[in-house]
C-alpha cells in the first residue's frame, strides 16, 4: 500500500533555562494511505509535538518527515502551510471554533479562503451527516461542547483532506458524548477514506484503530497492528 506519512529518526529539542530538553528522541514510522492510526502515551510523552512535526507546523532538529509525497524538511513556511490547506484536517480538544461565526460559517471559512464552488452546499451536508442541520445558524457559544466538537468534525472534512490528525479529540467531553463524537469521526473517515491519526491517552480508543504506537520519554517504545479491520 501506498505510504502517507514517513517519519525517519525525528528528534526535537527544547530549551529550559540552561537546560536541553530532548521531546523526541529518533522516533521511526510509517503510515499507510487509508489507514486508522493511533499515537498514545502519557502527558508530556511527545505526543502532540510528534503531530506538530507530522503535520508541519514545526521543523524538526534531526531526522525527516515525508507528508503525502512530499519532504516537508527544506520547505518554506508557506509551502508547508499550502500543502495542509489542500491535505491535510485537524481535529483538536479545545474545538478552536472562530466564535463570531456561526456553525455553517466556520465549515465553510476555509472552503472559501481556497476559492472552491459551492462551499455552502457542501457545509451544510456535512452538517446534517453530523445531526446538525438544526443547528447551523447558531454561534459556539450557543452550542453544548460536544455539538461544537461535531461543528469541527464537518469543518475537518470539509476540504477533503488526505490525511487527518485528531489532538486528544473527546478530551474536553464526558464519556458519553465523546463516544458519540468518536463514532462520527469514525464513521465519515470510512466514508471519505480518509487516513486517521489520532492523538491519545486512552488505549481503549487506541485499539479501535489498525496500528498502535506508543511514546514514553520522547521514545518510541511499542509499535504493534492490532486486530482491528
Amino acid at each position: 500500500m501506498t505510504k502517507i506519512l514517513n517519519v525517519s529518526h525525528l528528534g526535537k529539542r527544547y530549551k529550559s533555562g540552561s537546560k536541553e530538553l530532548t521531546v523526541l528522541d529518533d522516533v521511526s514510522f510509517t503510515v499507510e494511505a487509508g489507514s486508522t492510526f493511533a499515537i498514545i502515551g502519557p502527558s508530556g510523552s511527545g505526543k502532540t509535538t510528534l503531530l506538530g512535526l507530522c503535520a508541519g507546523l514545526d521543523e524538526p532538529d534531526s531526522g525527516t518527515v515525508e507528508l503525502c509525497g512530499v519532504e516537508l524538511n527544506g520547505l518554506t513556511e508557506d509551502e508547508r502551510a499550502q500543502l495542509r490547506n489542500k491535505q491535510v484536517g485537524f481535529i483538536f480538544q479545545n474545538f478552536q471554533l472562530l466564535p463570531t461565526l456561526t456553525a455553517l460559517e466556520n465549515v465553510i471559512v476555509p472552503l472559501e479562503l481556497q476559492g472552491v464552488k459551492g462551499a455552502r452546499k457542501t457545509g451544510e451536508e456535512l452538517l446534517d451527516k453530523v445531526g446538525l442541520k438544526d443547528r447551523m445558524h447558531h454561534y459556539p457559544s450557543q452550542l453544548s461542547g460536544g455539538e461544537q466538537q461535531r461543528v469541527a468534525l464537518a469543518r475537518a472534512f470539509s476540504n477533503k483532506p488526505s490525511i487527518l490528525f485528531a489532538d486528544e479529540p473527546t478530551g474536553n467531553l464526558d464519556e458519553e458524548t465523546g463516544e458519540k463524537v468518536i463514532q462520527l469521526l469514525f464513521d465519515l473517515n470510512k466514508e471519505a477514506g480518509t487516513t486517521l491519526i489520532i492523538i491519545s491517552h486512552d488505549l481503549e480508543l487506541a485499539k479501535r484503530n489498525q496500528h498502535i504506537i506508543q511514546l514514553k520519554g520522547g521514545k518510541l517504545v511499542a509499535n504493534e497492528i492490532t486486530a482491528v479491520l
